[in-house]
């Protein structure tokens, strides 16, 4: 590999050992497994045995075979409707217990930036391949943040890209003083072995990942440190929100969709229950990521998998809705479905791999419970789809798992519909508006939820078609690259 680093001052003494002595823009040829690198401390193994990985074909198998064999059979006995009911009404009083939590936004309460005498080193990270058409936006907007300029440094990632990229960064480099670039030559282990590999070569306490696609609001970085003030928090995931939602219809419903998923973070988190990191612009203690042992390479969805990890060793993930970070949704039906495909798979080998901790609870009654519940609606009930569909055909009566499917849908609703309203920005929040605006603003709410429900539906499809492709033909580690195109 190809690293090109340079000198910054930084005044943490604790962050000193982490340096190097290397002058300004030197190009050092390293190995990405010498321990006598100069640049490089070593990060731990992973806790977890490989064996874990190992077997997925089957053990998605067996419990596709539970789940189709346990739809048949409530339909054929009489009880299996007030099994559903019973199932229905337990989820929905923690559904309840949601919507009710009463959230708060650290963002007013825990984030006040001018009477910090300390503030810590912060290395951001992004892997990037062949994305010649954003990367110096992406380059611009964060080696221009407001924060102390020798307290944070910028990784970029060449992750093999056969476009201008190198060239770009190379470029960059030498008009940027926190940016360091890797030029990575295999590309193995995905975007988790592109941020493995860099990882030693950085300085930070904490650290920041970012996709190609990135663009954030100059105090991003005050307002996400003082999240890490508690030190139960391991990570911290900034709110998503779409660049070019306006473009058409599916980049509308991800915006909605995006809105839906922030409100589910902030309330779950404020119950006890999991906070989930989301890929582009998540932060890591450094302590909490080298104890976990890097991010893992066997998944496809790295951000899932380390939630899961970070939670089982006892850490907390926080949640920031403001300021957001923004990414370009996909703009085609095409790549939505290979996008969304990706996050299925990936969210579904968290439970595979690490199936026997969850059930022995490790997590603790309030996040196990608060994780269940939403596997049972993400991921079990469209997976029954299925068979339940054919029974009710055949039986001739309502599918079986309708109660389920009508109260993720309520959720779905809600959950958006509030989300949409929250995530407006606090200075128009706070405007002072006639009786007939604000009407106007809560009905085009109602029907953006309406619209991005209806696209919630392709969930069900893609939950259900990728639970039997994953039991039935074998598929190696495959890292699917959304095209980003500078919007």
């Amino acid at each position: 590999m190809t690293s090109t680093r340079k000198n910054s001052s930084n005044p943490n003494p604790d962050y000193h050992h982490h340096r190097d002595s290397s002058p300004e823009n030197q190009t050092v040829e390293t190995d990405p497994i010498d321990p006598h690198s100069p640049f490089q401390h070593q990060v731990e193994p992973m806790t977890n045995s490989p064996s874990i990985y190992q077997g997925r074909r089957r053990k998605a198998a067996v419990v596709l075979s539970m789940i189709w064999g346990g739809t048949i059979t409530l339909h054929l006995v009489s009880w299996g409707s007030w099994f559903i009911f019973g199932l229905t009404g337990l989820i929905s009083i923690h559904s309840l217990r949601i919507l009710f939590t009463r959230y708060r936004h650290p963002s007013s309460d825990q984030t006040a930036t001018g009477d910090r005498d300390y503030w810590p080193f912060v290395s951001l990270l992004v892997a990037a391949k062949n994305e010649e058409s954003v990367i110096h936006n992406l380059v611009e907007n964060l080696c221009n943040l407001d924060y102390p300029s020798d307290s944070y440094e910028v990784w970029i990632i060449d992750d093999h890209s056969t476009d201008n990229t190198p060239l770009l960064l190379d470029q960059l480099a030498e008009k940027f003083e926190q940016l360091n670039v890797l030029h990575r030559q295999n590309g193995v282990g995905g975007k988790s072995g592109a941020l493995n590999q860099v990882l030693p070569l950085t300085q930070g306490e904490f650290i920041g990942v970012f996709d190609a696609d990135a663009q954030v609001s100059p105090n991003l970085l005050q307002q996400v440190v003082p999240l890490f003030d508690s030190d139960q928090i391991g990570a911290v995931q900034v709110r998503k929100a779409i660049s070019n939602a306006p473009l058409n219809f599916w980049t509308q419903s991800q915006a909605a969709e995006m809105a839906l998923d922030s409100f589910f973070q902030e309330q779950r988190i404020a119950l006890g229950g999991i906070g989930e990191l989301r890929g582009n612009g998540q932060f890591v203690r450094r302590d909490a990521i080298e104890a976990c042992g890097g991010w893992n390479e066997e998944t496809i969805t790295d951000d899932l998998d380390l939630t899961i990890r970070l939670h089982l060793n006892d850490w907390d993930i926080e949640f920031l809705a403001f300021p957001p970070v923004y990414e370009e949704g996909v703009t085609k039906s095409i790549s939505l479905w290979h996008q969304r495909n990706r996050w299925a798979e990936g969210g579904y080998q968290r439970y595979l791999d690490y199936w026997k901790p969850l059930l022995r609870n490790r997590l603790g009654s309030r996040k196990t419970f608060d994780l269940f519940g939403f596997l049972i609606i993400q991921y079990l009930v469209p997976t029954a789809a299925v068979p339940d569909c054919l029974m009710s055909l055949a039986l001739r009566r309502l599918p079986i798992t309708s109660p389920l499917s009508l109260l993720a849908l309520t959720l779905s609703f809600v959950g958006m519909f509030i989300g949409l309203r929250r995530t407006q920005t606090p200075q128009k929040a706070s405007q002072t508006r006639s009786v007939s605006q604000s009407i106007m603003t809560v009905l085009q709410a109602g029907l953006q939820s309406l619209r991005g429900t209806f696209y919630m539906l392709h969930w069900f499809i893609v939950i259900s078609s990728t639970a039997i492709r994953v039991s039935v033909r074998p598929k190696r580690l495959k890292w699917v690259k959304t095209v980003h195109q500078g919007m």
